[in-house]
């Protein structure tokens, strides 16, 4: 597929287009939606034909025999991330936030708090806060516009309190890829605070060139009775709406944990999301990827040039993930001030950073999987709603 064809979304119960009159007073028909993390992209066709094939057969039953599922699994993470992971250490979960949420219920009691670094996807503080538990912030340092880890600062944050740690990896917001020292330090925290580990990884396919993640079991191969992992097919192939993701458990007594809690739950997958994700996750998926990738480093490229020039913003410079995080303290202007350029001169919605927690105060995340022709809209109208500065 071209990633420049535009696909009109309004009216399709679209949480990112058809929402954002309501929450932004932005009209849809005229604004840009940059906010919820899903892309204006159709996956790769070997996914639509899955579906459509579900669609010709006309029953929707239940979803049995998950062995291709498992194996497609399997051979897309030996294959693109070097990793060997067991199929019977593999949990289908409703997307990684319902994961987040049964890791939580699963590893920790009522009353005890979830180590975040913030800024970070605030679905997060959301499920934490949501199960009664509390959420200690270790806020990341932006040196060089790059964010970085303090462990030291963190260590004094610990109240005794803290039994999980919710790493996202590659970062959101900020599109850091962690290197396996920074990673090899996550692990070492936990350690010696004695924390859980659960390493979110939706993002690790999203990664651009020279930069190379690596999962948290190949930094840190030694932690294993403490680690939790989570992927999933629905970032990288614009799926989200299936929700499905997986929990991945390779130690016998966490994974007894997490099973006992799913099936207390009743917790089974949806079928739709069984077929698209073993669809995805093929030969067909990686070289659909591959075009995404450089088609999104180049969007990057534009709307970073484009931004870097007005006066008072500084874009974040990506390693990973489709979603800019931009940074308006240059500005000097109160938040209320900036939203007001953004979204009602701009006609752009734009997720707020003070939602993803401690540090996330001047900035705002621009989406930027959109054919180049919406983006370069949108870099235009910011232009425009900042030409006072320039």
């Amino acid at each position: 597929m071209s990633f420049d064809t535009p696909v009109n979304r309004i009216g399709t119960h679209s949480v990112k287009w058809d929402m954002m009159e309501k929450l932004y007073g932005v009209p849809a028909a005229s604004g840009i939606a940059m906010w919820v993390a899903d892309m204006e992209f159709r996956p790769p066709q070997v996914v639509q034909d899955a579906v459509e094939k579900m669609a010709a057969h006309g029953v929707y039953g239940y979803f049995g025999d998950d062995s291709r599922y498992l194996a497609a699994i399997r051979w897309w993470m030996q294959t693109r991330h070097g990793w060997d992971v067991p199929a019977e250490a593999i949990f289908t979960t409703h997307g990684l936030v319902n994961g987040t949420a049964l890791c939580v219920d699963a590893f920790t009691q009522p009353g005890d708090a979830v180590v975040l670094m913030t800024p970070v996807y605030h679905a997060f503080a959301r499920v934490i806060k949501g199960a009664g538990r509390s959420v200690t912030e270790c806020p990341l340092v932006m040196q060089d516009g790059r964010q970085m880890m303090d462990f030291t600062a963190w260590d004094a944050l610990m109240t005794g309190r803290e039994t999980m740690l919710i790493l996202c990896s590659p970062h959101n917001p900020g599109g850091r890829v962690w290197t396996v020292a920074e990673l090899q330090g996550v692990a070492d925290f936990c350690a010696r605070h004695n924390l859980l580990l659960v390493s979110d990884e939706i993002h690790h396919d999203l990664v651009y060139p020279s930069q190379k993640h690596t999962a948290m079991p190949l930094a840190a191969p030694g932690i294993a009775d403490r680690l939790v992992m989570m992927t999933a097919t629905t970032k990288t192939f614009n799926i989200a709406g299936a929700h499905i993701g997986n929990v991945i458990i390779t130690d016998p007594a966490l994974r007894a944990r997490f099973a006992e809690r799913m099936n207390a739950m009743g917790i089974s997958p949806n079928a739709f999301g069984m077929h698209m994700a073993t669809a995805a996750y093929s030969p067909e998926g990686a070289v659909w990827v591959d075009g995404l990738m450089a088609y999104l480093d180049g969007n990057r490229q534009m709307f970073d040039a484009a931004v870097n020039a007005i006066p008072g913003l500084q874009s974040t410079p990506l390693e990973a993930t489709y979603l800019a995080w931009v940074d308006f303290s240059g500005t000097g202007m109160t938040l209320p001030e900036m939203l007001a350029r953004v979204e009602k001169g701009a006609g752009i919605c734009t997720n707020h950073g003070t939602s993803f927690g401690t540090g996330g105060e001047t900035f705002l995340r621009f989406n930027l999987a959109a054919p180049r022709a919406q983006v370069a809209e949108a870099v235009a109208r910011l232009q425009r709603a900042f030409a006072d500065l320039q």
